[in-house]
């Protein structure tokens, strides 16, 4: 366990310090995200965002438990 929190909390501090080059690339904005809007409604949902996260976290996940 304090292994995972380690690592969680590293990948945390390097994300939040490549914040100004991750702010640029096109996630949430991907083919597959879902954005509806009305006059006053606004629905967003990043499906394809969720998923490409979701591997990368597993692909670190992977490494990190080797």
């Amino acid at each position: 366990m304090p292994r995972i929190l380690i690592a969680t909390g590293l990948i945390l501090l390097f994300a939040g310090l490549c914040w100004p080059l991750l702010s640029r690339l096109p996630l949430g904005r991907l083919p597959g995200d879902i954005l509806i809007q009305r006059h006053n409604f606004t629905f967003y949902l990043p499906i394809t965002t969720y998923a490409l996260v979701s591997i990368i976290f597993s692909f670190i996940a992977c490494i990190i438990r080797r």
